[in-house]
């Protein structure tokens, strides 16, 4: 069955270019960002991961940790590096993992078990699959899901946004309307009553009945 919001991410322990890691102990207290790749040294892939580089400081001021994965081994994730360095202007200073085995991407339903056992002679567009977004909570709940095409680079602006946004909802009773921004207006829950709206959300505004909004809460 495929991994859905709200399931407990599977634990894995794996090399990376930080050396080893139990992911739930990596984890620890904080959120996490697991990013995939198909293979080392594709187009796309590289101008996302100096994206990543360079907004590194966002997460972790955010409580966010980022880890890269790519089915090739981690010495060729090293070599990689430079290149990304070269292209995109900053240093991957967060780990990569490497999963020549697949093991990580069957684990996160990326590749079918079929897949084989190793990425030596897979083609990057037979690890399509595999360009995948994991936002996971420090509850090591899976929060957020995204799969992109092979074309198409990753908005990691837009992940952190989304980030925001579940940091927000995890404290308050509020949702985040379209398009939203941090200290943009909030949507109040139908859990909270108009009673504990006037108190919560002094001078809230009804749009709808089903529809208030208000200032962010801090």
């Amino acid at each position: 069955m495929s991994l859905r919001i709200n399931d407990t991410a599977p634990d894995f322990t794996a090399e990376t270019t930080q050396g080893t890691i139990h992911f739930h102990e990596w984890i620890g207290d904080n959120w996490a960002v697991l990013f995939s790749h198909p293979k080392d040294f594709t187009p796309v892939c590289t101008t996302e991961l100096g994206a990543v580089a360079s907004l590194e400081a966002d997460f972790a001021k955010r409580g966010a940790k980022v880890i890269g994965l790519s089915v090739d081994p981690v010495e060729n994730h090293s070599k990689w590096a430079k290149d990304i360095e070269d292209v995109g202007g900053h240093a991957v200073n967060y780990p990569m993992i490497g999963d020549p085995e697949l093991k990580v991407a069957k684990l996160y339903d990326m590749l079918a078990a079929d897949a084989g056992e190793t990425s030596e002679g897979r083609t990057p567009a037979q690890n399509a699959p595999v360009r995948t977004v994991f936002v996971i909570g420090p509850d090591k709940k899976i929060k957020l899901h995204l799969a992109y095409p092979m074309t198409t680079g990753r908005n990691f602006d837009e992940i952190l946004r989304v980030l925001d946004s579940m940091q927000l909802t995890s404290k308050h009773k509020v949702a985040t309307p379209a398009n939203w921004k941090q200290g943009e207006d909030i949507i109040i829950t139908a859990a909270v009553s108009n009673e504990e709206a006037e108190t919560a959300f002094p001078g809230y505004k009804t749009v709808k009945p089903y529809l208030r909004t208000a200032a962010q809460p801090q």
